[in-house]
This record gives C-alpha cells, sequence and structure tokens, in this order.
C-alpha cells in the first residue's frame, strides 16, 4: 500500500546500503542488492506488530536508501522501539545475503505529503528537521558511520527517551550504549549488553586487517 500523508513529531531512520557506488561496477550484485533490500523492506514493515496496534512503522524506499517513520499514538519510547525491531529485521535480512547498511535515526517533527501533479511525474515532499537530523547524520556527521552501524542522534530526543535508553532494561534497550556526547549505538547483532565489547574487539581487529593489508598493497608485498 502507498503511504499515506503524515506530519507529527516522531522518530525518523535513514537507511543506506554500504558500498552501493561500488557495486554499481558489478551491475548483478548492484541488482541483487536493491532487490532484497526493497523485498525486505516490503516483507517487514507490511506486518505490524499485535502488541501494539496504535504504532506502525512505515517506509519510503528510493535507489539504495530507505526512509522509515514511525505513525500512531503511544510513548515516545515505545515508537523507538517499534523502529529498532524493524531495523533489527531488516539489517539482519540483508546480512543474511552479505549486504551491510548504516542506519541513523533522529527525533522531531517530519511531514510526508503524497502529492501527484500530473500523469507521468509524481512528486513525494519529504520535510522535517528529525529527517534532515537523520540524513545528515549517514552523510556528514563526525566520526563518520562504519558499515553496520546503527546510531541515534542525542539531539532533540524526548526526556522521556533518554531516560529509558540511560536504564536499559527495557526490550531491545540493553543493546544500546551512549558513545559519545551527540550518539547512541544500537547494537542490534548481539543479543544483550554482555555481547557488546566482544563484538566492538572483533570489529576492531577486522578494521586495523583492512589498513594493515592496504599497507602491504602500498608497499607491493605479497600475503
Amino acid at each position: 500500500m502507498p503511504v499515506s500523508n503524515f506530519e507529527g513529531n516522531t522518530f525518523v531512520a535513514f537507511v543506506d546500503i554500504c558500498g552501493f557506488k561500488e557495486m554499481v561496477r558489478q551491475r548483478e550484485r548492484a541488482w541483487r542488492a536493491l532487490d532484497r533490500f526493497y523485498q525486505l523492506g516490503y516483507d517487514v514493515l507490511r506486518i505490524p506488530r499485535q502488541e501494539n496496534d496504535a504504532l506502525k512503522v512505515e517506509g519510503i524506499f528510493v535507489s539504495d536508501c530507505g526512509i522509515l517513520f514511525v505513525r500512531g499514538t503511544g510513548s515516545d519510547s515505545d515508537k523507538l522501539l517499534s523502529l529498532l525491531r524493524k531495523i533489527k529485521e531488516i539489517n539482519k535480512g540483508m546480512l543474511a545475503e552479505g549486504f551491510m547498511l548504516t542506519t541513523s535515526i533522529a527525533f522531531g517533527p517530519f511531514k510526508y505529503q503524497e502529492r501527484i501533479e500530473f500523469r507521468g511525474i509524481e512528486k513525494n515532499p519529504i520535510y522535517g528537521s528529525a529527517y534532515l537530523g537523520a540524513y545528515l547524520d549517514s552523510t556528514n556527521e563526525k566520526p563518520l558511520i562504519q558499515p553496520g552501524q546503527c546510531r541515534i542522534v542525542v539531539d532533540n530526543l524526548p526526556n522521556d527517551v533518554i531516560t529509558s535508553l540511560n536504564g536499559g532494561q527495557r526490550e531491545l534497550l540493553s543493546q544500546i550504549i551512549k558513545e559519545s556526547i551527540k550518539h547512541y549505538y544500537f547494537y542490534w547483532n548481539v543479543d544483550n549488553r554482555q555481547g557488546i565489547e566482544a563484538f566492538k574487539t572483533r570489529y576492531r581487529d577486522a578494521y586495523n586487517l583492512k589498513f594493515a593489508g592496504m599497507l602491504k598493497a602500498l608497499k607491493g608485498e605479497n600475503d
């Protein structure tokens, strides 16, 4: 179903396929990534959670990016949890096919307007500081977001959400850690807080190995 008009304060996620520009050189892989991304978006978002029918996560997918937002009535903490569940499902589905995503989440005013100008040309304006915050964090904010990461922008977060995040007692919230004054990080790929440090160590090791390989290449060394 098409996304209907929306205006209000909510959480917005900007989701991007990692390395898509390089994939375009391998057309088949790029098409597979897009096909999987769109299909996952459709499958994951079309099924509402029975536990809270008042909230629904919806999405607009364009090229290698997705914009997800939460519609409905409920606490801001519940809205964030609804969004995180969907983000976790989409990330896991893409990872199973060998693709990684980056995800930036922001809170604030958001407006989506479905508008058709005339036959053959469709315009769908997207406005609001929540979308802009998520987009800019994904593309420009330092430190640059890394493959597989999902982070929440601290700026504009409601007080009840900050309290929930710092408490870390509810579902998924134990997988979130504040790692800078600007960001909370959601470790969707682990099951609990105890698994985060082990994952971070493995991730750093892989990152260091990448640069070690580059150094060897520059020196003309073989493995």
